[in-house]
């Protein structure tokens, strides 16, 4: 009898081993779903799993939670710094020329395909809920809940398939009512397919209005100030030295700052953005508009009181503008853990991969700047978290890897091959632990919109895991200098970009490796203008 029990107690385990096997089997058989969790002008320096001092102040504890249970990426970047044309190389995995979307206000080519139209096509069901942004609608899309342009802080409004094209007005915060429709999506779905859903956040873009619950939040924290706050831009060409979008002079007290109380004052009757003001306070409740009275007008009858010119009403500028910043990354941390919160409930955990990025990075007040658009850092590289189940948890990679990536990524996620035209590569590899020999060692960058706000000069660049090529471009106008002009940093000994050397000897041959391969990529890409 003690044998047979022992006998059969050895072919117990084995027949339970081998359903776990089954069903483990079955499992990795079954197509992963994606949520693609974007938000607009999100810096990698106030995610707090990134380290920064910034973020230490204001951490972002779902985020971190997001990077814990996946991988991090330290050198993620995009191809042009600009909302629109990032959106449409997360798309097409195409380039800015080669999609038609250089510019915010030039329309992407409708005729290329999106990678939502190939995954719905094998089977997937897909959404996007959020800032869409693109002169075009939704293409390859289930379901989709948008907001009307860059939509609106405060009750924003939306379109979907059931409005009959209008977009219709609901009442509060946009970044709780886009997880609103994410999860709406996720309810009615059809559970026996696969999903694959884009969920775009309209935060923290300018002008930066909180969530009214945290209207207050951080008011007694003084955050640091970057090293290069004060950069006079000394070996940099003209470019830095014209561009609009510094925070003394470029950034609007009434606007931005939401220093209301100014509204009267003739000083500002010509300030930028002045309706836009007037038009955002009109789309508040009495309960809203009540709320951030009693938070900024005691503030601002302060500020006001004090009479601040020079470097501290410099200083005054960044506090403002930093918390109000992180203020609306606190209700992005809040949403995105709610949506955690949601998937684990549901279990879809374990088989659901989702990534968190921004469509560009963002100025913290690093050369004097707020805003994007140039291939220095700040602006060039973007926060990028992805949870791949079962894969690299609490890792990081220092592969370099592009906005390009994603649409030949979600394929690959998919099981569908990539499309020869697309120019991105899989990130699946490196989500796996392994950087293929062949992987990429330099990245591609071009931005086109100028003259436009801020007067960024367009440019086109190389970079590699150390160095940088940039070259500015463009004829005189009204306003600029034709510019000719070329940049090389050496982000080793130089990782705030302050010392150009182009033109040392000691880096010659650094630079003639740069430049030839700069010019590598305008032929191959056929870039017709540089």
């Amino acid at each position: 009898m003690e044998k047979l029990f022992q006998t059969g107690a050895l072919i117990v385990p084995i027949v339970l081993f081998s359903a776990c096997n089954a069903k483990q089997k079955v499992a990795e058989q079954k197509p992963l779903n994606i949520i693609h969790i974007m938000t607009d002008d999100h810096s990698y320096q106030t995610l707090s799993a990134y380290g920064h001092p910034l973020s230490k102040l204001a951490p972002t504890p779902n985020l971190d939670r997001l990077a814990a249970q996946g991988m991090l990426f330290r050198q993620a970047f995009v191809e042009n710094s600009l909302s629109t044309p990032s959106r449409a190389c997360l798309m097409t995995g195409l380039y800015s020329h080669q999609n038609g979307q250089r510019q915010l206000g030039e329309g992407i080519d409708t005729t290329k395909t999106f990678f939502s139209e190939i995954l719905k096509e094998h089977g997937y069901q897909t959404g996007v809920v959020g800032k869409w942004h693109m002169q075009c609608e939704p293409k390859g899309f289930d379901y989709y809940h948008i907001f009307d342009d860059q939509g609106d802080y405060y009750n924003p409004e939306f379109k979907s398939k059931e409005s009959g094209g209008k977009y219709i007005r609901e009442e509060g915060y946009a970044t709780t009512l886009t997880t609103d429709h994410a999860i709406e999506f996720l309810d009615h779905r059809d559970k026996e397919k696969p999903f694959c859903l884009l969920v775009h956040h309209k935060a923290p873009h300018r002008n930066w209005l909180p969530e009214t619950k945290y209207l207050n939040l951080y008011e007694d924290v003084e955050f640091p100030y970057p090293d290069t706050f004060y950069d006079d831009y000394a070996t940099r060409s003209e470019a830095a030295h014209t561009q609009d979008m510094n925070i003394r002079n470029t950034m609007t007290m009434i606007y931005d700052l939401k220093v209301d109380e100014l509204s009267g004052n003739k000083a500002y009757d010509n300030e930028p953005w002045r309706d836009s003001w007037e038009a955002l306070k009109a789309r508040m409740t009495p309960e809203q508009f009540k709320a951030w009275t009693e938070a900024y007008k005691p503030r601002n009858e302060k500020f006001i009181d004090q009479h601040l010119t020079g470097d501290e009403l410099l200083k005054w500028k960044y506090q403002r503008y930093i918390k109000d910043y992180v203020r609306c990354i606190k209700s992005v941390d809040d949403q995105v853990g709610r949506l955690l919160d949601y998937l684990e409930k549901e279990g879809l955990m374990d088989n659901t991969v989702i990534v968190y990025t921004s469509d560009q990075g963002f100025y913290m007040g690093e050369h004097g700047w707020f805003d994007k658009r140039f291939m220095y850092e700040e602006s060039f590289h973007t926060p990028l978290l992805i949870r791949y189940p079962g894969k690299a948890a609490g890792s990081e990679c220092k592969a370099l890897v592009q906005n390009i990536d994603y649409a030949p990524t979600y394929l690959d996620i998919a099981g569908i091959e990539k499309p020869e035209y697309m120019e991105g590569t899989s990130l699946v590899p490196l989500l796996n632990g392994e950087t293929p020999k062949e992987w990429r060692k330099y990245l591609y960058y071009h931005y086109y919109d100028y003259p436009a706000v801020h007067y960024v000069r367009r440019h086109d660049g190389v970079r590699d895991e150390r160095y940088k090529l940039i070259h500015f471009y463009g004829e005189k106008n009204k306003r600029d200098a034709a510019i000719n002009s070329n940049e090389l940093y050496d982000l080793q000994a130089d990782p705030n970009e302050l010392h150009n050397l182009y033109g040392d000897p000691a880096y010659q041959e650094i630079t003639d490796r740069l430049q030839k391969k700069l010019d590598e990529y305008r032929t191959n890409l056929k870039i017709d203008e540089y």
